[in-house]
C-alpha cells in the first residue's frame, strides 16, 4: 500500500501540522490502495502563505519564462502519464483503457491550452497614445483562507 501522507509546500515534503491519515479504497476490488493524510485550516494557511511567498517572484517573470516553465511540466507530465492512468484507475476503479484514454490525459490537455493561450496573450496592446499593460495582481483577501472569518 501506498503512502502518501506528505504535502508538497514551498518547495519541500511536509509532514500535516495534525495528522489525519485516510485509507484510499480500490472501489473495484475493495482493496486498501493507500494512506493519504487529510489536511487541516493549518495546512491551507501554510499552503497559501508559501503561494503568496512564490507569487512574489513568478509575478516578474516574463511570458517566456512562463512557456519554460509550463514545458518542463508537460515533459514531466507526459513522463508519468502511464503511472497517473494507473493510479487514477485503481484508485477511481475505472476501466485501464479509460484512464488512459480521457482520464490522465485531460490534465495535460489544460497544460497544452495554456501554453496556447499564453503563446497569444497580449500582455502590453497600445489603445491610443496610450499602452495598457496587464500584469499579475495579488489577491487581497483574506490571509486566513480556509480558517473561517
Amino acid at each position: 500500500m501506498k503512502d502518501c501522507r506528505l504535502f508538497y509546500i514551498d518547495g519541500e515534503w511536509v509532514n500535516p501540522t495534525n495528522a489525519r491519515d485516510f485509507i484510499v479504497i480500490n472501489p473495484a476490488n475493495e482493496e486498501p490502495l493507500a494512506t493519504i493524510s487529510l489536511g487541516s485550516a493549518a495546512d491551507v494557511d501554510k499552503a497559501v502563505a508559501a503561494a503568496k511567498k512564490a507569487f512574489e517572484s513568478y509575478s516578474e517573470t516574463t511570458p517566456d519564462e512562463r512557456l519554460a516553465f509550463l514545458q518542463q511540466i508537460i515533459a514531466v507530465y507526459k513522463s508519468k502519464i502511464n503511472e497517473m492512468a494507473e493510479t487514477i484507475s485503481r484508485e477511481m476503479g475505472a476501466p485501464i483503457s479509460l484512464s488512459k484514454a480521457a482520464q490522465a490525459p485531460v490534465g495535460l490537455s489544460h497544460f497544452l491550452e495554456i501554453v496556447k493561450v499564453l503563446g497569444q496573450f497580449k500582455f502590453e496592446e497600445l489603445k491610443g497614445s496610450t499602452l495598457m499593460r496587464k500584469s499579475p495582481l495579488e489577491y487581497a483577501g483574506s490571509s486566513h483562507l480556509g480558517t473561517g472569518p
